[in-house]
């Protein structure tokens, strides 16, 4: 079952990559309506910090690869886990932008790809930004675009074996 799946999601990415990209404002998304709703729809909910509407958002068999440990998240309740942490890091409001992005979609699937600044206040006082690589595999389901993978990404200094979250576009 899960090698169907990789290799559906394969497939669909091959084909997604033959159809052009849409590049969008270098601040923000824009067009592809209903692609562009659920983007709004995970700004509103990671901005509020609520990650049961984030959460609402992902498709019960996601996969994703973010920038904590584990290497893999599988599951509602392991990536649900990863927010909740997340959120209760930080303390006052949250700031996310989306920026360089481009969408791509086909049917009942898309692949959304951009850069993201999240400006925030740990919970210690001291404030953060970071700038994240994102990509994101929405598969629609009842009308509705659902996240299905997550890759989030910050590049490395191989030299140094460090992150490189310092980097702004």
């Amino acid at each position: 079952m899960q090698l169907c799946r990789i290799g559906a999601f394969i497939l669909a990415s091959a084909a997604l990559a033959a159809l052009p990209a849409v590049a969008l404002a270098q601040t923000g998304c824009t067009g592809h309506a209903s692609v562009q709703h659920w983007l709004d729809d995970y700004q509103r909910a990671f901005e509020a910090r609520n990650t049961k509407a984030v959460m609402a958002l992902y498709a019960p068999d996601l996969v994703a690869y973010d920038i904590t440990p584990p290497l893999q998240y599988t599951g509602m309740n392991s990536y649900t886990h990863d927010y909740a942490t997340y959120f209760a890091a930080y303390k006052g409001p949250m700031h996310l932008e989306f920026r360089d992005c481009h969408i791509a979609e086909s049917g009942d699937l898309a692949v959304v790809f951009y850069l993201q600044r999240v400006t925030a206040t740990f919970t210690n006082g001291k404030p953060s930004t970071i700038w994240l690589r994102v990509t994101t595999a929405l598969r629609r389901v009842n009308g509705h675009w659902l996240d299905f993978h997550d890759h989030v990404s910050v590049p490395t200094d191989f030299d140094t074996g460090k992150s490189l979250i310092d980097l702004h576009p």
